[in-house]
């Protein structure tokens, strides 16, 4: 099912132009599932090229933000249409680049297109507050005015989604962009550039530059012309960004990992909780942050529970992700399959039980970075497997009894992303909503999952506390001005 057609990239987007890295020097972009099938060449950029693209973006910040709300809303609307139009084309692209089935790509390029929808929506929202004052002659109100050339890194595991979801909002509130995207994962980044020039955004107003992040990385966060930088990615770089850009003076949002618990108690209907809790497992073949790595599941019901789930596991078919009926694909690259394998060959060797799953695939899936999806039973809350984000197609069955326990095991490790809970009873689930400790919660459904219209972002670890997507990206992109307006006396 594998094209070995390479794709034609443009290179950065600086100033409006499509061009080469100065250096002239590219790097090679392959499909996880086959590698010998070379997806395209992109432009490895050096500081030369990202000193040109925060030129490029200051120079046209200062128009950019006089532009109206409502004429940025309409080139947003317009991307939108142009970006639907490419849906099944970029759809392919992005599983060839990053791996994911088709059916999972599609939706994903179909998300960026709602949020490109939502935020030109929000350009005609009010954008400001009318205060009463102590005197009788003041009008006192607020602005909410752009914060000037933003930075932003993106990850490689939702390639359009989150550049998306952070570039948007961005140029919505009136800011200029110079975006780096994943190097396992660039093109999706581009082609929604493409959209966004072609609906007619001026040129320098979002500028992209790909490359590596240890090329690029500390020049990113430390460009005086930068005002802010918003990453999703890895906690130690997440927590590089914060040290270097707090010391720089600049505006800084990290969202980071998860260690999502999908809580099982006795009640719940157990074939619709373990079609979820798979879901949330292993799509996108666990590689989200929101996926759920741990199945805590009271012990009146544990051993049907694994035992179902082990068969399903098993079952499920892993391959490339433009084959139909592909479910699981593989993972990034050698690096990450490598160290998935590894992570439950540690597991092993401490005594966990693995039910299913775990190794190296070979034989047909010998080209691609392939990891059998794996599930392990009876779990320490207190292990590796129990505290640390594998980042991959692995899920640990916890024993608890009762929902204290449940909620005291979910809530006692460094992160606070999502958490889902399974239950039939209104009242458990009140209190779970209000004792969990995580930012984004669920019941009866999976943990992944995440909507334009409504903040994301989690508690702990897993975030700098800030928010994206809904009206909170506007806390991040956007400053207060307070204004007194009095009449002159004369």
């Amino acid at each position: 099912m594998s094209t070995t057609t390479t794709i034609p990239a443009p290179g950065n987007l600086i100033g409006g132009a499509w061009q080469p890295a100065i250096s002239g020097q590219t790097f090679e972009n392959r499909n996880p599932a086959d590698t010998d099938d070379l997806v395209a060449h992109h432009a490895a950029s050096d500081d030369r090229d990202l000193d040109a693209a925060f030129a490029a973006a200051s120079e046209a910040f200062p128009a950019w933000r006089r532009t109206p709300g409502i004429a940025r809303g309409n080139i947003l609307y317009r991307a939108a249409e142009i970006l639907a139009s490419r849906v099944e084309a970029i759809a392919r692209e992005l599983t060839r680049e990053e791996g994911k089935t088709l059916k999972e790509a599609t939706g994903e390029t179909m998300r960026a297109v709602a949020i490109l929808r939502y935020f030109a929506g929000e350009t005609a929202q009010p954008h400001g507050e009318h205060y009463p004052s102590a005197s009788p002659t003041t009008m006192l109100y607020t602005l909410r005015e752009p914060l000037g050339v933003i930075t932003i890194i993106t990850p490689w595991n939702f390639p359009i989604a989150i550049p998306a979801w952070k570039l948007v909002p961005a140029l919505a509130y009136g800011n200029a962009v110079v975006i780096k995207p994943a190097s396992d994962a660039p093109l999706c980044t581009i082609r929604l550039a493409e959209c966004l020039v072609d609906a007619g955004l001026p040129a320098g107003v979002l500028n992209v530059v790909t490359g590596s992040a240890s090329a690029l990385g500390d020049r990113l966060v430390t460009d005086e012309r930068s005002v802010a930088v918003s990453f999703t990615g890895s906690d130690a770089t997440g927590k590089h960004i914060r040290d270097l850009a707090g010391a720089h003076g600049k505006k800084v949002q990290l969202e980071l990992g998860g260690k999502n618990p999908a809580i099982v108690l006795a009640d719940a209907d157990m074939d619709h909780a373990l079609t979820q809790v798979i879901n949330g497992a292993m799509m996108s073949t666990g590689q989200k942050c929101t996926a759920t790595s741990r199945a805590i599941v009271d012990r009146h019901i544990v051993a049907e529970f694994t035992e179902r789930l082990a068969q399903k596991i098993g079952a499920l078919t892993v391959g490339n992700g433009l084959d139909g009926a592909t479910q699981v694909g593989p993972l990034i690259n050698a690096k990450a399959a490598d160290s998935v394998a590894e992570q439950v060959e540690q597991a092993r060797g401490e005594g966990t039980e693995l039910l299913v799953g775990g190794r190296r695939l070979d034989g047909d899936h010998a080209r691609g970075h392939f990891v059998a999806p794996a599930l392990f039973n009876d779990v320490s809350p207190s292990s590796r497997l129990g505290q640390d984000e594998l980042f991959g197609p692995v899920l640990g069955v916890i024993p608890v009894d009762g929902m204290d326990e449940a909620i005291s095991v979910a809530n006692n490790v460094r992160y606070g992303l999502s958490a889902s809970l399974f239950t039939r009873d209104l009242t458990r689930a009140m209190r779970f909503v209000q004792e969990i400790q995580a930012g984004i919660v669920h019941v009866n459904s999976e943990t992944a999952g995440a909507e334009p219209q409504v903040p994301f972002g989690g508690y702990k670890g897993s975030s700098s506390y800030s928010r994206e997507q809904g009206k909170a990206a506007r806390e991040f992109f956007t400053q207060i001005k307070t204004v007194y307006l009095d009449p002159s006396p004369s």
